[in-house]
């Protein structure tokens, strides 16, 4: 049976989700990046300001990826990039826990109008100051039935991986 699949990336700012798209995605992908010109300069160079869009197949699923922008002053694209979505990916970065709060309340929001399977990744694991999964799913305030996974938004199989355990909850 063919799929087409809309997934979404989300997460706080710099969490790593156009990075994620771009490790995976098939195509080039579509990307709205502009140059950061507000009080986040100097965390990155540039933020996503719309959307990204990349695009992965899986076996007979076609997974198209919509990642949202990651500032709170573009929120109004979460609502727009998640409607008609069969899932999502929470990406955060999990060395750096004062984003957590903001992830959970995340999780809370694109639940609120159509409950989804998700899956929480905790990004770059291969940092120092990235704490266990159990530590994380206990600072993010993780019920025990979410999963979470380790992950490594730059590395192709690691994104994959976390795709692919999305996808079997579908």
């Amino acid at each position: 049976m063919n799929r087409s699949l809309k997934i979404v990336v989300t997460g706080p700012f710099a969490a790593g989700k156009t990075r994620f798209i771009k490790s995976i995605s098939e195509i080039d992908i579509v990307t709205t990046e502009r140059k950061i010109t507000r009080r986040e300069k100097g965390i990155k160079r540039e933020t996503t300001v719309a959307m990204d869009y990349g695009r992965v197949t899986f076996e007979n699923d076609v997974l198209h990826l919509y990642g949202t922008p990651g500032q709170i002053r573009f929120e109004f694209m979460w609502d727009i990039l998640s409607r008609e979505m069969n899932g999502f990916v929470m990406l955060v970065d999990a060395t750096n826990p004062d984003t957590f709060r903001h992830a959970r309340e995340l999780i809370d929001e694109f639940l609120a109008d159509k409950p989804v399977p998700y899956v929480v990744a905790a990004n770059k694991q291969d940092l120092a100051g990235a704490p266990p999964l159990a530590k994380f799913r206990r600072a993010m305030d993780l019920p025990a039935d979410v999963l979470v996974m380790p992950c490594v938004a730059t590395r192709k199989t690691s994104v994959k991986q976390v795709l692919v355990q999305l996808v079997d909850l579908l």
